[in-house]
């Protein structure tokens, strides 16, 4: 846990000195709303609800509802970066984020047919469902995969193992702006806060989304 507040507090510092930051929204790592995103990926309430802080599998099937996320974001931000700081940090930012992603889908996909106690799925149907989630609130296509996929998803068309997620070239999928905020408001709507962000993201884009909105 250490490590882990270290790792965030120097992120947080190379943002500040690189692009002067910005206040740090109010984020809901509640076990209520990790339960709500997995009702909402199964299209039904679980029951009992699901806890992220009950054992490791449920931690680590609540970590990868985000930081692929973030991974898309920075890919889909980087023909817009000016600046060759400002692209530093991105491909810096960039590289930690999918080394934790590989890590998360590494530790699943391992444990891929294991059951997750006490329901009647698999650890893979956990993945491929949170997946549709993202994918349905972005309202993007297929930028997300689960840890097992379909033949015609798999590499070259040749398997369902998925421990990567990336696009029929191998490379990584891009989500644009707008599409992260209606998957991280949970809202479907990048209008509308929720989710993670009750109160909404803080960047310039999400502020002024906001304001057209109202």
């Amino acid at each position: 846990m250490q490590l882990s507040i270290s790792f965030i507090v120097y992120i947080i510092r190379a943002i500040k000195t690189t692009v002067g930051g910005f206040p740090r929204p109010l984020m809901n790592l509640s076990a209520c709303n990790f339960a709500t995103i997995m009702n909402d990926a199964f299209g039904y309430p679980l029951d009992p609800p699901f806890d992220p802080y009950a054992n490791s599998l449920n931690f680590m099937l609540a970590s990868y509802v985000i930081p692929y996320v973030g991974l898309t974001g920075y890919v889909g931000a980087n023909p817009f970066m000016k600046g060759w700081k400002t692209k530093r940090l991105l491909a810096g930012l960039l590289g930690v984020e999918a080394g934790q992603d590989a890590v998360i889908r590494m530790y699943l996909y391992e444990r891929a047919d294991y059951k997750v106690y006490p329901y009647d799925y698999t650890v893979a149907e956990f993945t491929e469902r949170i997946s549709g989630l993202r994918n349905k609130l972005g309202m993007c296509g297929i930028k997300d995969e689960g840890i097992c996929v379909p033949l015609n998803l798999g590499a070259e068309n040749r398997t369902t193992s998925n421990l990567l997620a990336d696009d029929y070239n191998s490379l990584s999928y891009a989500r644009t702006p707008r599409e992260i905020l209606r998957i991280v408001y949970g809202t479907g709507s990048e209008h509308v806060p929720g989710g993670f962000f009750p109160k909404r993201e803080n960047g310039k884009i999400a502020r002024e989304l906001l304001c057209s909105y109202e």
